[in-house]
């Protein structure tokens, strides 16, 4: 794992995207297609922006996927990463991607849960797009997170701090209306992926992210898998890497 620090938000946004659209543009060359995994949340706002931006992509040679989404959560809510997908860099494509496969968390999510299983099983990815959660969390796969689950989807629970995070992010309006289940991508299906890009800006990651760069690998930090992945790059800003004791500058 790399990690690299950047002075702003913007800057660690486009980092990030320029390293995850080479990736895909490397892909299409050698692949004729590329199959990706996105984020979503509030660390992922200028890397998305930034991504769609991103000239001399083939979208329509791209198949992508998303890592987590609410169960029971309609694609209307505010809330639902399904809706967040869409609006934020779906939408703002020139052109539509061969296919994106959402998470729907509305019905019998174990039956969900199959299915884009037997998908995803068919696209090997190129880049993973993913974040740290304020409680360490890759994906929704809260402390301690299943190491060893070889399913690419699962059904979680989500922990309070998780829950809290997303009240503070502003998703919902108060902590019981955030939803205590999730549909979320596992960790070895996450570490599958030929590469995998990491934002992880503000102060309220820099804790998670000592844990995830200078800790031991353990179920209890999630993010901290990151370490055994040959092709991982975390992109930090100064606040988030206030806490590490080795960090390299961008």
């Amino acid at each position: 794992m790399e990690v690299i620090v950047v002075d702003t938000k913007q800057e660690l946004g486009q980092r990030a995207a320029a390293e995850g659209a080479e990736a895909i543009r490397r892909a299409i060359r050698e692949n004729g297609a590329a199959n990706i995994i996105l984020a979503t949340g509030a660390s992922q706002f200028e890397m998305l922006a930034e991504l769609a931006a991103a000239e001399d992509i083939e979208w329509g040679r791209v198949t992508g996927f998303h890592l987590d989404e609410y169960a029971g959560m309609p694609m209307s809510h505010p809330a639902s990463f399904r809706r967040y997908l869409k609006e934020r860099f779906l939408d703002k494509l020139p052109e539509p991607l061969r296919a994106f496969h959402f998470i729907n968390g509305e019905g019998d999510c174990a039956a969900e849960c199959r299915r884009l299983g037997a998908l995803i099983a068919d696209h090997p990815i190129a880049v993973a797009f993913v974040g740290i959660g304020e409680n360490g969390h890759l994906a929704f796969n809260d402390p301690p997170a299943d190491f060893e689950t070889e399913q690419p989807y699962i059904v979680v629970s989500l922990d309070e701090d998780c829950r809290r995070q997303q009240l503070g992010e502003g998703w919902f309006p108060s902590l019981d209306d955030v939803p205590t289940q999730a549909i979320s991508m596992s960790i070895r299906q996450i570490m599958k992926s030929a590469r995998i890009v990491c934002c992880a800006p503000d102060a309220r990651k820099a804790r998670p992210v000592q844990a995830t760069v200078e800790g031991p690998v353990t179920p209890q930090a999630p993010a901290s898998i990151l370490q055994r992945h040959l092709q991982a790059t975390l992109y930090l800003d100064p606040a988030s890497a206030s806490l590490l004791a080795r960090r390299k500058e961008g």
